[in-house]
């Protein structure tokens, strides 16, 4: 049986926060400054209302409208997200009584920003294993809630959206090619939240120090990014018997507009249409490849054959990377 995507859908906040805007919260920051270095021209930021699962519910509308799919049809509901609602219950429970899919079985994953491939791969193999069935993947993540804006490295990339796949049987020849999963624990202090888990539990001490707030080392994320991906990528393709040369579309983590350039030459993926929605959304944590992957759907820049590759990393340090065929 082959499984793919039916339906892709996605959804940021209306509030608009322009580099103008974000400067004034950003010691020693200019917007022409943050343009250089991450080209992000803008990014989104929830209302005070909104938390993670409401994003996350309405990209799920999208994609089952996109796919055809009555909700009713969900069998299992992943959310892959870093900035869930609550420590419990699991953010996925929610958007399942958000959007009425009550006949889900619903879970939570956290692999930051490659979430939304390790997703897929589980998403795969549960309506593998049950042919008929099908999943709804969603990446949602809202970092506003979390900037450290003495961080001028960091605080002026991150933004908030969900976006979301529903997977399900494809014609044969189309769908899932191959997806390849890596982690990296030691690497872990690259990407983090110090404080509010079992090993650093919230307190006022822990609060005023801001130790809940993302932290990340951003050149050190850099050269993992750099050593670790272009290999991955390669090794990936030679699996299936394709080349750099065959990816007609891809889909990277919009980490930074600028980092993305310097990886597609590194991957030799010139020849590829490389789609980037990072210079007006940011960085939106896992939502990045599926809030890119709609784009790209959605105007039209993914067509039925294509051969699309996508590639999350992130917090971990993790790596997901998969090739799909894709149905239209």
């Amino acid at each position: 049986m082959a499984i793919g995507i039916l339906g892709t859908g996605s959804y940021v906040p209306e509030r608009v926060v322009t580099n103008d805007d974000i400067v004034a919260l950003v010691p020693d920051a200019a917007p022409e400054w943050i343009l250089r270095k991450t080209g992000i021209e803008t990014r989104r930021w929830a209302a005070a209302d909104e938390a993670t699962s409401d994003l996350a519910a309405h990209a799920a509308r999208r994609a089952l409208e996109h796919a055809g799919l009555p909700v009713e049809r969900i069998d299992h509901l992943i959310v892959s997200t870093s900035t869930g609602d609550f420590p419990q219950p699991p953010t996925a429970t929610l958007v399942q009584h958000l959007i009425g899919a009550t006949g889900a079985a619903c879970l939570d994953i956290n692999v930051v920003c490659a979430g939304f491939v390790y997703g897929l791969e589980l998403a795969r193999a549960l309506v593998g294993a049950r042919p008929g069935s099908h999943a709804l993947v969603i990446g949602a993540d809202l970092y506003s809630r979390i900037l450290n804006f003495d961080d001028r490295r960091t605080s002026v990339l991150l933004g908030d959206g969900a976006g979301a796949a529903v997977i399900g049987e494809v014609p044969d020849g189309q769908g899932f090619i191959d997806i390849d999963l890596s982690s990296y624990g030691d690497a872990q202090d690259l990407i983090k939240v110090e404080a509010g888990g079992s090993r650093n539990p919230a307190t006022v001490e822990t609060v005023a120090n801001g130790g809940h707030l993302f932290t990340m080392q951003g050149r050190g994320v850099r050269d993992f990014v750099m050593d670790n991906l272009p290999p991955i990528l390669e090794k990936q393709l030679s699996r299936v018997g394709l080349t750099t040369e065959d990816v007609d579309c891809f889909v990277p983590h919009q980490a930074n507009g600028v980092l993305l350039r310097e990886l597609v030459e590194r991957c030799n993926l010139g020849s590829a249409h490389t789609h980037l929605v990072v210079e007006k959304y940011g960085n939106v944590g896992s939502a990045s490849v599926p809030v890119a992957l709609d784009d790209a759907v959605q105007s039209g820049r993914i067509k039925d054959g294509d051969l699309v590759l996508l590639a999350g990393f992130g917090g971990g340090m993790s790596v997901g990377s998969g090739l799909i065929r894709w149905s239209s």
